[in-house]
């Protein structure tokens, strides 16, 4: 290249590129490749066999093959990696697994997020002990309707109908004269959702003891709730138990609600066992009220179980009770500050859901939200 850049020299053997006052050289020389940026930044070398990349000025060097050379220069005998500081690559031994387990059985509800930054170890490493070395899984409970029958679906719409048809010839009158009543379980302590409900468990995991809890059975109407009756530790509702509360819901409303009896109580509860028992039944005659008809399996169409009492929950989920006394006064307090309209709106429902039901031809509702305001 007269007057130009590039010289192309062959020289025993061995090739010569260069790029005169350029850049790069490219050098052959005894079967070794050079590439060289001059004044610039990387070098590229085939020595032996052997790769060498450098980030001339810069950070990266990757060298195989001339780095072990040069180790075993120096003494090294093995292949091994030297120990160096900041976290181990291999975090998921013995020592640490067992550090896992014992979070685990501390609190069964503790986030992987929580454990991994408890022991310092990422949340891979920490899903990979607790399902590969300890063998367990997340469990968590949910309410999951029964599947009906189309004797149950045409029971449940039958009697919806019945009941609308009763309504609609004195509506006001109808949903004045009802009396709700049903039981519910509150715990000392209650997970704040569903996800937090979720308990690690292994495969002999032992049975978690319960929280506490108190049996409660609340009677109410559209104005409010008048009786409230809590289970006695060591005691099971049985039929003479819920007979004499009968007894006692009638006292309550004579106390509370003036003329109600008169008017003629209409009596809202399930079909449990207790509910229909021959004492149960008495207590209902001896009393003067009248049971409304109630299809089973079908918490959707009782006041207390899809409203009241997931309201009342919600308050007290994710609350620590100390004692049944301070459970109870959280319970009566809650329900008590209840507006009118709280109650009054949970009564009017009935009839949306009876009318939902037949539309259904006694199917179950897609869940609905259940709203605790009294709009």
């Amino acid at each position: 290249m007269v007057d130009g850049a590039m010289l192309v020299q062959m020289v025993e053997g061995a090739m010569v590129v260069q790029m005169v006052n350029g850049a790069m050289v490219v050098q052959m020389v005894d079967g070794a490749m050079v590439v060289q940026m001059v004044e610039g930044a990387m070098v590229v070398q085939m020595v032996e066999g052997a790769m060498v990349v450098q980030m001339v000025e810069g950070a990266m060097v990757v060298h195989p093959k001339i780095f072990m050379r040069r180790e075993f220069k120096r003494g090294r005998v093995n292949l091994e990696d030297e120990p160096r500081p900041g976290r181990p690559v291999e975090v998921t031994n013995d020592q640490t697994s067992e550090a896992v387990r014992q979070l685990v059985a501390k609190d069964r509800r503790m986030k992987v997020s929580e454990m991994a930054k408890a022991l310092d170890i990422s949340e891979g490493s920490v899903h990979s002990i607790l399902h590969d070395r300890l063998g367990m899984r997340k469990l968590s409970a949910r309410w999951v309707p029964k599947c009906l029958s189309d004797d149950q679906k045409a029971v449940r719409a039958s009697m919806c109908q019945a009941l609308l048809t009763q309504c609609s010839r004195d509506a006001d009158n109808f949903m004045e004269r009802i009396v709700t009543g049903n039981e519910t379980l509150v715990h000392h302590f209650d997970p704040e959702t569903k996800e937090q409900s979720k308990q690690w468990t292994g495969f002999a995991s032992p049975r978690q003891p319960s929280a506490g809890n108190v049996m409660a059975t609340i009677f109410g109407d559209t104005k409010g709730v008048f009786l409230i009756d809590y289970l006695p530790r060591g005691q099971t509702i049985t039929g003479e138990y819920y007979s004499d509360l009968l007894d006692r819901l009638r006292t309550a409303i004579l106390a509370k609600r003036r003329g109600k009896i008169t008017k003629g109580v209409l009596l809202q509860h399930d079909n449990a066992r207790v509910h229909t028992c021959r004492l149960a039944v008495a207590a209902v005659k001896r009393n003067g009220f009248k049971v409304l008809p109630h299809p089973p399996y079908s918490p959707d169409l009782a006041p207390s179980d899809y409203f009241l009492f997931p309201n009342l929950k919600k308050e007290l989920r994710g609350r620590h009770f100390r004692s049944d006394d301070e459970l109870t006064t959280a319970v009566e307090g809650w329900l008590h500050e209840q507006p009118h309209g709280f109650y009054h709106n949970r009564l009017l429902a009935l009839t949306h859901r009876w009318t939902k039901c037949i539309d259904l031809n006694g199917d179950y509702a897609v869940k609905e939200d259940v709203r605790s305001s009294s709009k």
